[in-house]
């Protein structure tokens, strides 16, 4: 088997020359799942770079991303796979009744009748695959039921085809916001790796590489800012690209230092309820002093 990554350090700086900054702790696991084999469950709160996570590895892998998204009532026909059932009645309307049903049920369940969803697309695929299995704590327990025979073995069984093993071990990675418990065989199955919002020195980094034409001084204010933010009691705390968002938006309307009418103003685009915008503004409006002059030193 030929692995993707010859060190933790190549991890690191392959994400890095992507604009993906990543820790030991990331590099490490990614890493360890090229070597092990094992798909990688990444859970964490909304916008701390799971998702991205997965695109990035495809990109330095120079692998094809197949994206299943997760949704509630996701089932077999949209996960795994299903039959063409247009084209199976039109070839037995073609053969007509005289034809021997047997040989004809061979023909129907083979593989020009079977369409294939993103779940057999990754393990039939003959190029390299990365596979991401976005918000997997949304399905029902009976859906996830679905994943265990990928995961631990790369294969699926068809009854009509039988079992289908896979033809090169893609890179899998299945992200969750813990909106619900995974099941114990789900986990048994992957590699752990929890993804927390940045500590203020990764964000500022992040700004700086995302955002170019920023200063070091906005990065560091826009960094501060939203670390206090998050330590409110918010419905949604922003996320690593809502940051982003902020800082660029700062940049087109010229702002090199935040003030607190600045942060007012601009507050929607970092919260997206009304009560967490009423929250920080309130607090902006207490604590100004803390928020802007201590934070543009």
């Amino acid at each position: 088997m030929t692995h993707r990554f010859e060190s933790v350090d190549a991890v690191r700086e392959g994400l890095k020359n992507v604009e993906y900054l990543s820790d030991e702790s990331i590099a490490g696991i990614v890493y360890l799942a090229d070597r092990l084999g094992k798909p990688v469950l990444i859970e964490g709160p909304a916008g701390t770079g799971k998702t991205q996570l997965a695109k990035s590895v495809a990109e330095v892998t120079d692998a094809r991303l197949i994206r299943l998204q997760c949704y509630e009532g996701l089932d077999e026909a949209k996960a795994l796979y299903e039959w063409n059932y247009k084209k199976q009645l039109l070839r037995i309307q073609s053969e007509g009744t005289a034809a021997d049903w047997d040989e004809m049920q061979d023909d129907i369940f083979g593989n020009d009748f079977l369409l294939e969803r993103p779940l057999l697309e990754a393990i039939r695929a003959e190029d390299p695959v990365v596979l991401l299995i976005d918000e997997v704590d949304r399905v029902e327990v009976e859906t996830e039921a679905l994943l265990l025979e990928l995961l631990s073995d790369y294969q699926v069984s068809i009854p009509e085809l039988g079992t289908l093993e896979a033809k090169q071990i893609p890179l899998v990675f299945l992200t969750s916001n813990s909106t619900r418990e995974l099941s114990e065989a789900l986990k048994r199955r992957c590699l752990f790796l929890y993804l927390d919002y940045p500590d203020m020195e990764r964000e500022k980094e992040i700004v700086l590489t995302k955002v170019p034409d920023i200063t070091e001084n906005l990065a560091d204010q826009i960094s501060r800012i939203v670390r206090s933010i998050r330590q409110l009691e918010l419905k949604k705390a922003p996320s690593v690209s809502e940051t982003i968002d902020w800082a660029r938006t700062l940049i087109l309307l010229g702002i090199e230092k935040i003030s607190e009418e600045d942060a007012v103003e601009t507050a929607s685009i970092l919260l997206k309820y009304r009560s967490d915008i009423e929250k920080v503004v309130k607090e902006f409006s207490t604590n100004s002093a803390a928020h802007f002059e201590a934070s543009a030193s």
